[in-house]
């Protein structure tokens, strides 16, 4: 991708609805609201906005908004794949078509009742009695849910390289100690490793406390062109690098070639190239936390550490906001909420402000990536 994108727009808008278990409010009324706080954050009208990216999966769509949200006319409409990726993937699209020229002014959302409305699974070939395609190959043999799939990918990991589930309750306590300094975190109570390896099992290795929490809430980001971001209200977020990747043989997670393997290694060659930056640079790491083994294997992936060596790495405090490497300082999945990953975007714009609850000192350029095993995007961003 080389330096196509290279500072050409910056987000300038971050907004979020309240993050709870119960919102007692439609998905469009919660798009609507995070929507218009990114404008307001970023001081312009919502009417100013003429381009969007969604989710696939997200049930509020563009028409919906534009009876809703108060848009005027949008030149540039767009969605991505997956929910893990997808954090990093609006973002990708975002910049991509500010720096072709199809929209000065685009929003990127995520709206969502996961914790009140349909859980993932629910109404679908996750749990059909008639399947076909790959999930034939699997469901009549019990693997049925994300965290059976996920869990049979960390076990792998830990088969070829030693990684400990004590390992995976080091991330969780990070986490949670992000979330315990964060107002807007849905998980709050600190916790240990004792607790972790307390925590009932949900699927062989993944613990309770390895596994996101469930969320009510909506979260939306404004990107805009270089020369508009110098003159709005907040200081901008520049994007430096974004990449998306596929990988191959990616279908129900663990059909592939190398199940102790993501497909984000192909993604860092190209963030990397994209921003004209390498791990040495990066101060503060947000990385989607479905699982929290997904972290080690991101930071492995990211060049942060040798293959095989994120269980050590992430021990002792490494990780914390005043670590080596400080991650998720939101505190992720985990503890703020469970966005589909769109707040650690927004966290890595507030680490760049300094307005982050858990702010990292002279923090200037913060990687937002993910390592999902089904796809994946990242996103560099500096300060301004």
């Amino acid at each position: 991708m080389g330096a196509q994108l290279r500072e050409k727009a910056a987000i300038v808008g971050i907004g979020e609805t309240e993050y709870s278990k119960e919102s007692g409010r439609t998905e469009l009324a919660l798009a609507c609201e995070a929507i218009r706080k990114a404008a307001d954050d970023a001081g312009i009208s919502v009417g100013e906005i003429d381009g969007l990216v969604r989710y696939d999966m997200d049930p509020v769509d563009e028409v919906a908004l534009t009876s809703s949200a108060g848009l005027r006319n949008l030149r540039w409409m767009s969605h991505t794949g997956y929910g893990g990726t997808g954090g990093n993937a609006v973002i990708v699209h975002a910049a991509a078509a500010i720096a072709a020229g199809l929209a000065t002014t685009v929003v990127c959302y995520r709206s969502l009742n996961e914790r009140s409305g349909a859980r993932y699974g629910q109404g679908s070939t996750w749990m059909s009695e008639k399947v076909g395609g790959f999930e034939q190959m699997q469901m009549p043999w019990g693997l049925l849910t994300p965290a059976q799939a996920f869990g049979m990918f960390a076990r792998r990991h830990m088969i070829e390289y030693g990684w400990t589930s004590e390992q995976f309750g080091a991330v969780a306590v990070a986490l949670r100690t992000h979330g315990s300094m964060n107002p807007r975190a849905m998980m709050r109570k600190p916790i240990t490793v004792a607790d972790h390896q307390a925590s009932r099992m949900i699927a062989d290795p993944l613990h309770l406390l390895d596994c996101c929490i469930e969320s009510d809430g909506g979260c939306a980001v404004i990107v805009t062109t270089a020369e508009r971001a110098r003159s709005l209200r907040k200081p901008p977020a520049w994007i430096m690098g974004a990449a998306q990747g596929s990988g191959t043989r990616a279908r129900g997670i663990i059909f592939r070639d190398d199940l102790a393997t993501t497909e984000a290694h192909f993604t860092a060659k190209d963030v990397y190239a994209s921003a004209g930056v390498g791990p040495a640079d990066i101060d503060a790491v947000m990385i989607y936390d479905h699982f929290t083994p997904f972290i080690p294997m991101a930071l492995e992936a990211y060049g942060f550490c040798g293959r095989g060596e994120g269980g050590p790495f992430v021990e002792d405090g490494r990780i914390h906001f005043d670590g080596e490497l400080p991650v998720n300082t939101h505190g992720g999945n985990h503890s703020e909420a469970y966005i589909h990953g769109l707040p650690h975007i927004i966290e890595a714009t507030r680490q760049l402000r300094g307005e982050s609850s858990a702010q990292v000192p002279g923090c200037e350029v913060v990687l937002s990536c993910s390592a999902v095993a089904q796809l994946s995007a990242a996103v560099i961003l500096r300060k301004d």
